[in-house]
Formats: structure tokens, C-alpha cells, sequence
């Protein structure tokens, strides 16, 4: 038993340390996109990031940060978190198989034979590499994401459970389960998915201690259950909540100062738990004691969120949601600006609400009590329009277009419980799970959003080059599924109880995660890293298919030693064909480009500028580079999301770094939760032609009758008196200022006149508003050209391109003139000496459609340089732009793009129709392909389709311009086809 011991620890390591080089040699070397840059921004000074926070990662992380030798290491460091926690989770699994594969073969108590020794051993590496090289756990073990860590939690709780029950009847064994609570309260401080291996978990210790029956498993699994909720709903947001309580009542009402009603209800938690383990000794119940001291371990892992309210009340910034209170941080832990989902019974899409009903009160922290900004509203259904199931429940039109892609949704028509159960079956458990389990085990068509299954036998016919030559288009030959299957059907037969408990956890890692989350029919991005730990209980069975191919192979090789090493060889082909297909599109070690992004988007804004920005992608990076690299601080970065709250408004306020507090007018009175949420548009005759826009913000200010409206009973709401607004112009100042084009000068406005087609202003329409008003063109504002449309509030005609970014100028673009004017001298100097583009040009790294959303965007403003030199004459610049931009995103590593077909008109103005005839032709066919590929796939491609489409339109206008009529009439013709295609 030493010897098995000592070489199970030996191999165990190995395949650590192989895990561990694969993921260090693959690491991003910088913040990628999505949370990452958030992630390494937050660990590297503890701020605070997205609700509902993971304060251990952020811990561990900043300690991973100390070990950076500067500033542009710190993010190399932070990923190297995840790669250690993914090969430590790799390392548990390894332990995890062993121990259940000896079952299968050793007798408790006795020391394995030669052949059986090999047979485990090669059953935990299979298995541990196996999940090693899986897709969605090597994405999330390259990069700073809590996804790793997550894993982490789940493969060692799952390993102490094991080791528990081989010591169950020894002294001090319950001390295992006092390890379990506290790292389970440990990973509510990562993510909360942990949680969903307790049912596992309960399973394992109801069939050590008691005899198995049908309603003993129920009891157990309701036992679970019911701890899983205690956890999720009574520990996380109840404990706060219950302080919360006290604390207003203490404060409001007995008018005693701020946290005594915290301190109140710690001394009485604290006293309930003492009372309680000191009567469990009294009356020697082991359970409750157990139980007592599993409650005290969570809460001590749980504890570190108190990094956040303490951290918080230091205003970081990055302080989201302000925490620093209990009852922000209250609605910090429940993530309330998400809002909710209904899950097992509640309203469709098209319920409409009868009424409203008042919830708990929303308090704010005033200067001596907490301040009831209102109650919360929340509407109020007929019985009769709530369901049992509603998986079809959101109103977003975006989202009713795409339900009807997978239910045939009549017009005015309910949904049936059978349309809902459709949508669950085929949508959130088939197309949001099965097809990413599938990606692990089977194959991966491409890297494009909604990409399928690529299965053993896919015909390569007809499939374009931008899908047949992905890095992510891997094919496994079904051999993890096949031997994952066999290692399941093997423990079955051999140990149906194992099974059983692998069998709940990977349910609840995967399918029940599906369930609970009730995802809409559109996402921003693929979400299969959600179900890692669903795919690591698929890599036990993996393993476990190595002694199934053994006993296979007993028929033909009676030895055991070399029917275990046979079967090992033979496995040993699923994780080597996963490390071999997977490698080139998980390799990110020389991928640069989303700091680039970030670095090109801050240095086309003036010194000292305000950045308005969209969402995480050009958001997160930019906090990355503010924060750890100290890149230009001068810009103020805000994210017109977060601009519909206080507390965001409130820090734009402050001082950060560099840049100055933000001129606004406005007070926190006149934006705080609660008031000027909405602004609705109510039309006021005297106004209907234009208001100044300073009268207007002013009026604001005094929260003027001449605004207000009656909303609903007893609410008063200001209004947006018209659509036409005017803000008068210092024309001197503006020139003497010279951030106008020189060519552009003469044609400043006196007045500034635009007009807001949306039917209500938003408080981030407010504030920009404000600021435009009182910022008396100080500092230079910005919109990044990646912003959606509807928040430039009609300012659009004011805009002036100089690189990523859209700034606000004075002067009136001519009509249809998108995107406004263009200053060559700043773009050109931006763009061609300033941006960085590393390693784009370099054919061996994979980038995914995210970055090539940037690449993109990037190519459309060398376009749109290129053709304002040439409209200008000056055509030796705009030769340069084009081979320059060419030269760094090059055709061979960033294919043709929704921009690219700009580059033909301006190829033939520059004298070279031939390469613009190619181009075309190229592009032509790529499109055709696209779309000949996509139609044959069926709607979920919709986004690929309209892409190619316009692109298709765009080339036949320019072979019009370049006097090819009969290619121009062919391409016609084939669009035409398309479209009616399409229509179908």
C-alpha cells in the first residue's frame, strides 16, 4: 500500500507538471477580452469590480500580481492564477480517479497487483488529460478569468469527499468535512457554481453511513437541497440582508449611530452559534456539531468579502454599485441590476402587466440616517398569464425575433407549454449545452458565434475558407465521447453507486446549471465555460474507459499487466488528439491586440478627454492599461451603461489619476436612485421648435413644474419638452482653442442644433447632456466609434473622426455625411505613428471574431482616412494610409471583413484597377461561399448571412463604379436569389 501511494502521488505530479507547462506555454501574456482586463485591473489594486464580486480571486490575485518584475508583467502573472488553478484541478482529478477506479479492482484494505497498479495509473492520466486539453477548461486556464478557480473548488471538494469516506470510522474524521465547508465558503468568494456539487456530495456521505433506500435517497437529495438554498439564498445575500435590517431600525429608529445595528447582529449571530455548539457538546450530538462547525467554516471562507463594503468605502476607481454600506452591498451580493428570470412558473413575453405592487423599501446612506429614495415596483400578473415553465419570457424584440427561430411564435398567440418545453430542449439544453459538450468530446466546427458539432466523417464540401481553415475547427474522431461512454457504461456494471454520484454530479454541473439559468435566445458570446465542471465528471468516465478497453481486451490478452498496458497506450490517443487538435487556437502566448485595442482607442482622444464607451470589450481593456500600465490617466473612460446610476455619476465626479473631476451641473439630489431614471418625451408647444440647451438642464435642476408630468398615481416625472435642442457657440474661442480641422474652421456654427428621435431620455442621455452644456468645450469629449448609434442623441452631425474615436466639434457635417468630418492631420498621426497592431501580421496565432471585430473596425478608419486624402487630391497619402494599413493587417492573417470591400473603389482612384478587380473577385466569391455555407445552416446564423449580404451589395455598387456592368448584373442576379432566400 506504501508503494501504491508513493507512485500514485509520484504520477499524480507529473501529469501536474505537465498540465502546468501546457498552460504556462499557452498563457496570454497580457489582459484578453470580455472580464479579464476587469479581472487583473481589480486584483493588481483590490477595487471593485462587476457584481457580485469575487473577492478571494481578487486576493490571490493581487498576491500573484507582487511577484510581476513591472507593470506590463502584472497581467502574465495574474493569468499564471488560472493556469495553476487549472492544473491543480487537473492534478485532484487525477486523485479523484484513482481512488474510484481502485474500487473497481482493489479490495479495500489490499495492495494492488502489478497489472491492476498500471490500469489505475493509466486510468487517472487518461482521464486527468483528457479534461487537461478539453476545450473550454484550456480556454479558461490561459486567461484571468474565475472560471479556473472555480474548477479548482469543485475537484478538490470532490477529492475530500473521497478521502472522508475511506476514513469514516477514524478519529477526527469529520475534520474532512469541516475542510469541505470551508472551501466551499471559499468559493463563493471565486463563484458561486461550486455549490451545485453538494447534492454529489450528500449522496457520497448517505451512502457511507446508512443503508440505501428509495426514500432514504430522497430525504438525502432533500437534505442537499435545502443546504444548497440555506447557502445560495440564507447565508450569501440572507445573513447581510438580516443586518441590513437591523441596522436601518437601529439607525432610523433609535437613532443610534451608523453600524451599530451591524455590531447588534454579529454579537447576536456569534452568541446563537456558541450557544449552539456548546449544547451539541453538552448533549454529545455529533451531527449537530458537525453541522454547527461546517456553518462557521463556510462563514470564515465566506469572509472575504469583506473586502468589498472595506475597499469600497475608500472610493477606488473602480467602485461598481458604491458597496460601501450594508444595504449597497446587500444589492451588490444579489446582483439586482441584472434583474431576474422567472424559473419554474411566472409570466411569457407577451404577459401584459395588470398593475403594480410595492416592494421592500430602497434606502440610501444619508449624513445621519439612511434616506427611503421608494419602494421597489414590481409589476403585478393575472394568475392566468403566469405559466408552469416559462423558458419564453423575454419582451426584448431582439429576443422574440430569435424565439421564433427555434418555436413557431404566432402573433398575438401565447405560447403553449409545449412551445416552452421545445425551447428548453432544443435552445438551453441542446444548442447552450449539449452542443458545447460535444465541442469537448467530439468536435468544433469553427470559432464562429453558434458554431456547431464538428463530427468524425464531416464532409468538407462547400464549406468556405474562412470555417475550413479556422484554428478552431477541431475534429476528435468521437474518441473522448466513445471511451468516456465505455468508462460509464464499465462503472455501471462494475459499481452502479460511483456512478450514480458522477451520474448527479455531472447533471449538476451541467444540465441543472441550464435550467437555472433560463437563458434568453441571444448571447453576446459563447458561454461554455460555465459547464467545466460537467465536462471534468465527463473526464472521470474517460478514465474510467481505459479499465472498460482492458476488460475489453480480456477476451484476446489474458496477461493483465499487458492488458492494462495496452489499454493505456490505446486511451493515451484522446488526450493526445485533443492536445494536437486544440494546441494552435488555445496557444494565446504572443497575442497583443486587446491592449493594442485599448491603447489605439485612449490615444485617439486629446489630452485630458472624457471617452464615452459601450460595453466590456472596449471598456475592461481600457481599465487594464489605466490601472496597471498607467497609460494615459488623462482620459477619463465612462460606460454609457453605468451612467443610468448614481453611484457611476457620483465618481465621474471625483478625481481620477489625471483627470480632473467631471464639470457636471447637475447634483446627486437631481440624479440620485430613483429620480430622473427616465426623462419621457412630452411635447410642450412653446418649446416645440428647439429649447437652448443650458435653459433646459437648469430647469432640470429646479425640478421645474414646467417639466413635470403625473406618472402613474402619485409619481411626478420631468420630461423631455421636445426633440430639438440648441446650444449656442463661441466661435472665437473655438478657433483660438484649434481642435478643429484647419479645412473645417471656417464653417463653425454659431449655434449647435439637433435633434433626439428617441421617445425618452435616459439618465446617461441626461448627463451627457449636462455635460455638453457646462463643459464650455474645456475638455474634448469623445464617443468611441464602437458606441451604439441611439446614444449619440441626434449629436452625430457634430462628429469629428480622429482614429477610434468620435469627437464632438462644433461643426455641422454635410447631409448624409456619416460619422461626421474627418481631421486627416490628427487621424494620420494617430493611426499611422501612434497605434500599435503586434503580432497581427504574424500567420501562426490564432485570433478569434473578437478580435477581428477590432481588426475591423480598425481597417474601416484607414478606409475612411484614405478617402478623405483622396477627395482632397492628395493621393500619395492615401496610397501610404492603404499599404500601411495593409502592411498591419494583412489579408493573409485577417481575412476580408464587412469594411474591406471600401479598399476596392479606392485601389482603382489610386491608379490600380487590376488589384482592385482582384480584390473584388475575391471577395465575391468568399461572400458567395459564406453564404451558400450559412443558408444551409439554418438561421442561427442570421448576423453571418446579413454580413455577407451587405458585403454582396456593396460589390455590386463598386463594380458599377469600376465600369463592370455584366459582373455587376451577375452579382445582381445571385443577390437577388439570396434575398429570396432569405425572405424564405
Amino acid at each position: 500500500m506504501t508503494d501504491y501511494r508513493k507512485i500514485n502521488n509520484i504520477v499524480g505530479w507529473i501529469v501536474f507538471a505537465i498540465a502546468t507547462a501546457v498552460y504556462v506555454l499557452t498563457l496570454e501574456p497580457t489582459a484578453s477580452f470580455w472580464d479579464a482586463g476587469e479581472f487583473i485591473a481589480c486584483s493588481y489594486k483590490l477595487l471593485v469590480p462587476h457584481p457580485p464580486g469575487a473577492p478571494f480571486y481578487l486576493l490571490m490575485g493581487r498576491l500573484f500580481s507582487m511577484f510581476a518584475s513591472d507593470v506590463t508583467q502584472v497581467a502574465w502573472w495574474v493569468n499564471l492564477l488560472s493556469a495553476l488553478c487549472s492544473s491543480f484541478t487537473v492534478l485532484f482529478l487525477f486523485w479523484t480517479i484513482t481512488i474510484l477506479a481502485s474500487r473497481l479492482l482493489v479490495r479495500e484494505g489490499a495492495a494492488p497487483s502489478k497489472g491492476n497498479l498500471m490500469l489505475i495509473m493509466g486510468s487517472g492520466v487518461v482521464g486527468a488529460l483528457a479534461y487537461t486539453f478539453s476545450d473550454s477548461a484550456w480556454f479558461s486556464a490561459v486567461e484571468a478569468e474565475v472560471y479556473a478557480m472555480s474548477s479548482f473548488f469543485t475537484a478538490i471538494v470532490f477529492w475530500a469527499i473521497l478521502r472522508w469516506e475511506a476514513k469514516v470510522g477514524e478519529a477526527h474524521s469529520d475534520k474532512w468535512l469541516i475542510l469541505i465547508a470551508y472551501l466551499v465558503g471559499l468559493s463563493i468568494g471565486a463563484h458561486l457554481l461550486n455549490l451545485v456539487t453538494i447534492p454529489a456530495l450528500a449522496f457520497i456521505y448517505y451512502f457511507r453511513l446508512y443503508k440505501p433506500s428509495f426514500w432514504g435517497g430522497v430525504v438525502a437529495f432533500a437534505i442537499s437541497a435545502v443546504i444548497v438554498v440555506a447557502i445560495l439564498w440564507g447565508v450569501i445575500p440572507g445573513l447581510p440582508s438580516i443586518a441590513g435590517g437591523f441596522e436601518v431600525f437601529f439607525v432610523n429608529s433609535l437613532g443610534l449611530p451608523f453600524s451599530s445595528g451591524i455590531i447588534v447582529f454579529l454579537i447576536l449571530l456569534i452568541g446563537v452559534i456558541i450557544f449552539g455548539v456548546r449544547y451539541s457538546i453538552k448533549h454529545n450530538n455529533r451531527i449537530l456539531n458537525t453541522a454547527l462547525l461546517s456553518l462557521v467554516f463556510v462563514l470564515i471562507g465566506y469572509s472575504s468579502y469583506l473586502m468589498i463594503p472595506i475597499r469600497s468605502s475608500y472610493n477606488p476607481t473602480i467602485d461598481e454599485n458604491d458597496p460601501d454600506d450594508i444595504l449597497t452591498f446587500v444589492s451588490y451580493l444579489k446582483r439586482e441590476q441584472y434583474g431576474d428570470r422567472p424559473l419554474l412558473f411566472g409570466p411569457q413575453y407577451n404577459a401584459q402587466p395588470t398593475g403594480q405592487e410595492e416592494g421592500a423599501p430602497r434606502y440610501i446612506k444619508g449624513p445621519n440616517n439612511y434616506i427611503n429614495t421608494g419602494n421597489k415596483v414590481e409589476p403585478v400578473y393575472d394568475s392566468k398569464d403566469k405559466v408552469l415553465l416559462p423558458r419564453i419570457y423575454s419582451d426584448a424584440p431582439g429576443h422574440i425575433e430569435a424565439y421564433k427561430k427555434w418555436v413557431d411564435l404566432r402573433e398575438g398567440q401565447a405560447p403553449t407549454f409545449g412551445q416552452n418545453l421545445s425551447y428548453l430542449l432544443n435552445y438551453q439544453l441542446g444548442h447552450m449545452y449539449w452542443r458545447y459538450f460535444l465541442w469537448n468530446f467530439a468536435g468544433r466546427e469553427s470559432d464562429v458565434q453558434n458554431a456547431g458539432v464538428l463530427w468524425f466523417g464531416s464532409e468538407n464540401i462547400n464549406v468556405p475558407a474562412r470555417v475550413l481553415e479556422s484554428e478552431a475547427r477541431n475534429c476528435f474522431y468521437l474518441l473522448p465521447l466513445l471511451v468516456g461512454i465505455l468508462g460509464l457504461i464499465y462503472q455501471v456494471r462494475k459499481h452502479e453507486r460511483d456512478a450514480f454520484v458522477i451520474g448527479l454530479l455531472f447533471f449538476f454541473t451541467g444540465i441543472a446549471i441550464a435550467l437555472y439559468l433560463n437563458q434568453p435566445p441571444v448571447e453576446p458570446r459563447e458561454r461554455d465555460y460555465t459547464f467545466a465542471g460537467s465536462f471534468y465528471a465527463f473526464s472521470i468516465w474517460i478514465g474510467l474507459g481505459v479499465m472498460g478497453l482492458a476488460d475489453l481486451l480480456g477476451k484476446v490478452l489474458k496477461n493483465s499487466t499487458s492488458r492494462a498496458a495496452v489499454a493505456t497506450v490505446l486511451c493515451l490517443a484522446v488526450p493526445g488528439i485533443m492536445a494536437a487538435e486544440g494546441w494552435d487556437d488555445h496557444d494565446r502566448s504572443d497575442r497583443y491586440q486587446s491592449v493594442d485595442s485599448a491603447k489605439n482607442l485612449l490615444d485617439s482622444c486629446a489630452p485630458n478627454a472624457i471617452l464615452f464607451t459601450n460595453g466590456d470589450n472596449d471598456t475592461f481593456p481600457l481599465w487594464y492599461v489605466q490601472e496597471v500600465e498607467g497609460y494615459r490617466t488623462d482620459v477619463r473612460v465612462s460606460v454609457l451603461s453605468y451612467l443610468n446610476t448614481d453611484w457611476y455619476i457620483d465618481q465621474m465626479k471625483r478625481q481620477s489619476y489625471l483627470s480632473e473631476p467631471w464639470p457636471l451641473s447637475l447634483e446627486n439630489e437631481n440624479y440620485r436612485q430613483g429620480t430622473n431614471d427616465f426623462l419621457p418625451y412630452v411635447e410642450a408647444p412653446q418649446v416645440a421648435s428647439g429649447i437652448n440647451l443650458d435653459q433646459y438642464i437648469s430647469l432640470i435642476k429646479q425640478n421645474h413644474p414646467a417639466l413635470q408630468v403625473q406618472y402613474g398615481q402619485g409619481t411626478t416625472l420631468l420630461t423631455m419638452p421636445t426633440r430639438n435642442f440648441f446650444l449656442n457657440i463661441d466661435k472665437e474661442k473655438i478657433k483660438k482653442m484649434g481642435f478643429v480641422a484647419d479645412e473645417y474652421e471656417d464653417q463653425i456654427a454659431d449655434r449647435m442644433q439637433w435633434t433626439i428621435t428617441k421617445s425618452l431620455l435616459e439618465k446617461k442621455h441626461l448627463v451627457i447632456l449636462d455635460l455638453l452644456a457646462t463643459n464650455n468645450w474645456e475638455r474634448p469629449i469623445y464617443f468611441s466609434t464602437t458606441v451604439n448609434s441611439a446614444d449619440f442623441i441626434g449629436l452625430s452631425g457634430y462628429f469629428q473622426l480622429e482614429g477610434l474615436a468620435y469627437r464632438i466639434v462644433p461643426v455641422k457635417s454635410a447631409a448624409g455625411q456619416e460619422g461626421g468630418i474627418v481631421n486627416k492631420e490628427v487621424m494620420y498621426e494617430n493611426m499611422m505613428k501612434k497605434f500599435m497592431f503586434r503580432n497581427f501580421d504574424n500567420p501562426d496565432i490564432f485570433y478569434d471574431d473578437n478580435y477581428y471585430r477590432f481588426s475591423a473596425n480598425a481597417r474601416d478608419k484607414f478606409a475612411t482616412l484614405a478617402a478623405a486624402y483622396l477627395e482632397d487630391g492628395n493621393t500619395a497619402k492615401a496610397k501610404e494610409v492603404v499599404e500601411y494599413c495593409f502592411k498591419v493587417l494583412p489579408l493573409e492573417t485577417v481575412p476580408y471583413d464587412y469594411y474591406t470591400p471600401q479598399f476596392i473603389p479606392i485601389y482603382a482612384a489610386l491608379g490600380e484597377t487590376e488589384k482592385a478587380k482582384e480584390m473584388l473577385e475575391l471577395m465575391a466569391q468568399g461572400s458567395q461561399e459564406a453564404l451558400d455555407y450559412y443558408f444551409a445552416k439554418g438561421a442561427l446564423f442570421d448576423q453571418e448571412i446579413q454580413v455577407n449580404m451587405v458585403v454582396l451589395q456593396q460589390l455590386i455598387g463598386t463594380a458599377e463604379e469600376l465600369g463592370m456592368q455584366e459582373r455587376a448584373s451577375q452579382l445582381q442576379q445571385q443577390f437577388m436569389q439570396y434575398l429570396q432566400r432569405m425572405r424564405r
